[in-house]
């Protein structure tokens, strides 16, 4: 689909809050989509890239505490846990979750599956666009009260 030029000064008086929702509600529905041919959720998929980036440091407790704040839909983390290690894709040793052969070769798809989408969204977007556009986000969400660092 082609995408028409406008003035700035049109761009300037467009509701930031619709463009931010449509593009969430785009983006995520297709990184979902995207996870869910592996049968995994934005939380399975986070606690796979957290115990990979850092094996024998997350537990339950650390782990839930981390990634609840990005969840939007009030996710049984424990249950990802669970339904991760009843995949043996996790082991649970000591306290700590690591990735299992398995686990990781799942990761590794669902990582290829999730870049396609990237790639997507940053079509036609110069990388000096895209940092610009995401300092934007965030210094929106600073200015209303949320927490505009870098996750």
């Amino acid at each position: 689909m082609e995408v028409r030029e406008y003035r700035k000064e049109e761009l300037a008086a467009q509701p930031i809050g619709w463009w931010s929702g449509e593009t969430y509600r785009r983006v995520v529905g297709e990184i979902r989509a995207a996870l869910a041919v592996e049968r995994l959720t934005q939380p399975h998929w986070w606690t796979l890239n957290h115990v990979a980036g850092d094996p024998g440091r997350w537990g339950r407790a650390t782990l839930a505490e981390r990634l609840t704040p990005y969840d939007d839909l009030g996710t049984d983390v424990d249950g990802v846990f669970d339904d991760l290690v009843g995949r043996g894709w996790l082991t649970e040793e000591a306290g700590a979750f690591r990735l299992t052969e398995a686990g990781e070769a799942g990761r590794l798809r669902a990582r290829d599956r999730t870049s396609r989408v990237h790639e997507r969204v940053r079509a036609g977007i110069t990388a000096d666009e895209y940092a610009a556009t995401i300092d934007v986000l965030r210094r929106i969400v600073a200015n209303l009260g949320g927490d505009g660092n870098l996750p």
